[in-house]
């Protein structure tokens, strides 16, 4: 780390879909704001091409797609820092992965978390500046087996896709409870194929003490469902950061995840908070979570800051251009329906996330590292104009509300976060 402080801002999830409005007053607030910051990290939630792409059978939501001129826009707002792997990376398979690296790569954006093999995708990116060389790792917990990167080998090619985290699931259960899952088994096939991959070598049997049951794994003692990283990507995680402390002074990990604390959104998953906290202790100086388009509270563990959400920055996802023909099938519709025709159906009676409060108000922190520590963080409030029409809805202004810093405070409370309003809507860190 420089003798001088470095400074960071973050954004969390950029579902843009459509060009910056000229002379956006709004823009060009957060833009000043934003390029105080030496750092400035944003996560890409959408694939950009111009249809180069072939639409996969399984999206992570809303097939996401949008002109490659937004970069353009993104690069205004001054962030240098990007995540691509999130749950849309692959929306348009590796075809629309390899234009969008290539619309990235043209408009000279640093990114980590995709690439054309595992090695690739793992890799930390660098940004310059004036105070030390910063580093990137961005893994996603949230996607389709498919969408995982895979290593070259001798003789064979790597497979592009997103840095996985795959999570190992349990769910634990009283022996009486496993005595029923038993006698449905043995009242059905659900098992069937395992117990003949079982027989073939394909798997591995069940420990005594553990349950298959179909797709679920159960383990007999207590309650509760756990997850944890499978321990070939917490390695490469680890070894990742490793290899960036060496060759960098300050170094982020960015983790896209939608999983949550049972069914509360805004809980971060028991996986997301143990493995935030073993990034720190392996050398990162934060990490910054995105994904479930709200926010979810900051931790400060061992000095360093984990936002476990930053919610959104930019959220469009009404106004893509195109569907492909399974958006259309999977509400009923004819693909001869316009896109707004198709979200209209789909959010009929007040459904998704346009009727989510949380998804239109965020906050932008701002902070600053000497020495390793943190030495200062603000939350700088935000609102996506919630309530507005789909066309105009979704760009980001600085605010004086301080509902969603009151929100910030009252998620970050369970971490031992405290955090206090200013009279401009500012929420500044308590810092021990």
């Amino acid at each position: 780390m420089t003798q001088e402080p470095i400074r960071f801002a973050a954004v969390g999830d950029c579902f843009i879909t459509r060009r910056l409005p000229e002379n956006d007053v709004r823009a060009a607030e957060l833009r000043s704001l934003l390029r105080e910051a030496d750092v400035r990290f944003a996560n890409l939630e959408t694939t950009v091409h111009q249809k180069e792409g072939t639409p996969s059978a399984f999206s992570g939501g809303t097939w996401a797609m949008a002109d490659p001129g937004v970069l353009t826009d993104l690069k205004y707002y001054g962030f240098n820092l990007f995540n691509a792997a999130t749950n849309h990376s692959l929306d348009y398979l590796y075809d629309g992965l390899e234009a969008t690296e290539r619309y990235l790569k043209q408009e000279e954006m640093t990114y980590a978390g995709i690439g054309p093999t595992l090695a690739d995708a793992a890799a930390p990116a660098y940004v310059e500046t004036t105070k030390g060389r910063a580093a990137l790792i961005a893994a996603t917990s949230t996607f389709h087996p498919s969408w995982a990167a895979g290593y070259a080998s001798r003789t064979m090619k790597g497979r592009p896709g997103v840095n996985p985290l795959h999570l190992d699931t349990l769910h634990h259960i009283e022996p009486e409870e496993a005595g029923v899952l038993q006698t449905i088994l043995s009242r059905t096939d659900i098992n069937a194929d395992h117990h003949l991959a079982v027989k073939e070598g394909f798997e591995t049997a069940d420990a005594e003490d553990s349950l298959t049951f179909g797709p679920l794994r159960f383990r007999v003692g207590g309650r509760g469902t756990v997850r944890s990283v499978r321990e070939a990507d917490r390695l490469r995680m680890k070894e990742q950061i490793k290899a960036a402390r060496g060759s960098s002074d300050v170094v982020l990990v960015s983790i896209h995840s939608h999983e949550m604390d049972g069914e509360d959104k805004a809980a971060p998953a028991d996986f997301h908070q143990e493995a935030a906290r073993e990034w720190i202790d392996a050398g990162a100086d934060a990490v910054i979570g995105h994904g479930p388009h709200i926010l979810r509270g900051i931790e400060v563990y061992q000095g360093k800051p984990i936002f476990y959400s930053l919610g959104n920055f930019i959220f469009q996802n009404e106004t893509v251009s195109d569907l492909p023909y399974d958006f259309f099938a999977k509400y009923g519709m004819s693909d001869s329906a316009s896109p707004a025709e198709a979200f209209d159906t789909r959010s009929h009676g007040g459904k998704g996330l346009a009727f989510h409060p949380g998804v239109w108000e965020s906050v932008v922190p701002f902070w600053e590292m000497q020495h390793g520590k943190l030495t200062r963080l603000e939350l700088h409030p935000i609102d996506l104009g919630g309530g507005q029409p789909r066309s105009q809805r979704g760009w980001p202004g600085r605010t004086r509300r301080t509902r969603p810093v009151e929100t910030m405070q009252e998620l970050s409370r369970p971490f031992g976060t405290v955090i206090d309003i200013q009279e401009d809507g500012t929420g500044i860190v308590r810092l021990s």
